[in-house]
């Protein structure tokens, strides 16, 4: 359930209305099914090497020791710092939700109430994450299974009234409105729906048999993908045609109404639509803000381990809890938090820029560490009958992956060059996290004076995992 819910956030519930606007209903899917396609061979990089090494921070572990330490240090870094500042989004966003029932209550409370209510869910015990993000998962995946339902209901005529068919695809200069360009900037914004899916790397290295239950999820993947996107975003298309003037508010939270899934509901005669969305999205930002502090704080906790934060960041609780990796997670959250509200924002503004290309960097990081993986595995003699679960169509996977990511990093910002003269305000806000992650990378390898690992000396015993007698 973790796995699922972390690869469903407010992206579908809001975002899919205005991709398929500025895409067309064929453009959506297309963007999507490649996206979700690359998730899927991340996936399955990622499945490989958390069942043979499941450890908490395993993003910032395996690019250490299978590439080169300066660049898990990068990765760990920029990883913590991307959540510790999602946690403010989310629980700003979470205020805004609560306004839509009570416009008149102060914000900063309930940003407050949720800070301390995520605090609390993670200090008690990672039982008590796991629990919560089943149940929050559960939400979201309900409610895409009955959207799926009454849409092809209404499809065939039995909801809603007359049979829509697939009028909606032939409209206008659909299924592609926008042309190909129009798809490649959908991609952009699908890459974004997908950020979190990694999150059952993280929690592999607190699983009671990863062997048996990671490579379960990670085979749920390509199933996920077709049904709540894919599926999801061809019944929006079949429904709403993309020039719907209902979907202009694309991704605003203080527009419910404006959801592709209220639409839908709304037209299918079901009442309080606009309100059951609004709990919906109101626990998937508590979904995410719970997987934020969950995924920080054990980012945090693996890079002392590794050495590369300060050694107390790794001592455990009684309950096995990182508590001062979760106390300064918090704080650093508390203060982004305070920023967006002070000073108009700015500061915080560009907080979160440099935190854009983040969950996309750590995508990279997966396809190169799972490439290294592998052949350090056969540069040191080892069979791959040892391996629990193996990643299908290796090397394609991770090299296909590699390649679409770095063209999805790198695409962020194109229209900044086909203005005319080039937006260098635009480059600048779109890309400020690249440079950064390079000066971690770098300084830390000038510092250090690390190289790369050769690939017999690569480190495939430390934290292994062992099968069950």
């Amino acid at each position: 359930m973790i796995s699922l819910g972390g690869a469903i956030g407010t992206g579908v519930f809001l975002a899919s209305g205005s991709i398929i606007r500025d895409a067309g209903p064929g453009g959506a899917l297309a963007a999507y099914a490649v996206i979700g396609a690359m998730v899927y061979f991340l996936m399955t990089s990622l499945g490989e090497m958390a069942t043979y090494m499941p450890v908490s921070g395993s993003f910032s572990t395996y690019a250490a020791r299978f590439v080169d330490p300066a660049l898990g240090f990068a990765f760990g870094w920029n990883y913590w710092y991307s959540w510790a500042i999602t946690i403010a989004v989310e629980i700003s966003a979470g205020a805004v939700a609560v306004g839509y029932w009570l416009p008149d209550s102060p914000s900063w409370l309930w940003s407050g109430l949720f800070l301390a209510l995520l605090f609390l869910l993670n200090a008690l015990s990672v039982k008590g994450y796991g629990e919560t993000e089943y149940w929050f998962s559960m939400i979201k995946v309900a409610t895409i299974i009955i959207f799926i339902v009454v849409g092809l209901l209404m499809i065939v005529g039995i909801m809603g009234g007359e049979p829509v068919g697939f009028s909606h695809f032939t409209h206008g200069d659909a299924p592609f409105h926008g042309g190909w360009l129009a798809v490649f900037g959908a991609m952009m914004v699908a890459g974004f729906s997908f950020l979190g899916s990694e999150l059952v790397g993280v929690a592999a290295g607190e699983t009671d048999d990863p062997r048996r239950t990671v490579p379960k999820a990670i085979r749920q993947v390509f199933w996920r993908i077709l049904l709540f996107y894919v599926l999801a975003i061809g019944v929006i298309g079949l429904l709403l045609p993309y020039d719907d003037p209902a979907l202009g508010g694309g991704g605003d939270l203080t527009d419910v109404a404006s959801s592709p899934f209220t639409i839908v509901f709304d037209k299918a005669g079901l009442a309080l639509s606009a309100s059951i969305m609004n709990a919906v999205i109101l626990s998937s930002i508590l979904s995410a803000g719970n997987s934020s502090m969950y995924a920080a704080t054990r980012m945090l906790w693996g890079l002392a381990n590794e050495g590369y934060a300060p050694k107390p960041l790794a001592r455990l609780d009684k309950r096995g809890v990182p508590l001062l990796a979760l106390l300064a997670t918090t704080v650093v959250g508390c203060f982004a938090f305070l920023a967006s509200r002070y000073g108009e924002g700015a500061v915080f503004t560009w907080l979160l820029n440099a935190s854009g290309l983040s969950g996309f960097l750590i995508w990279l990081g997966i396809a190169i560490s799972h490439y290294r993986f592998r052949r350090a595995f056969k540069a040191q003699g080892k069979s791959l009958d040892e391996l629990p679960y193996k990643a299908r169509w290796f090397p394609f996977g991770p090299l296909f992956a590699f390649a679409l990511c770095s063209i999805v990093i790198l695409g962020q910002n194109v229209s900044a060059f086909t203005a005319g003269a080039v937006d260098w305000e635009g480059l600048l806000v779109s890309y400020i996290g690249l440079p950064l992650f390079v000066a971690l990378w770098l300084g830390y390898k000038w510092a250090k004076r690390t190289k790369i690992v050769p690939l017999e000396q690569c480190d495939l015993e430390q934290g292994r995992s062992v099968p069950d007698r």
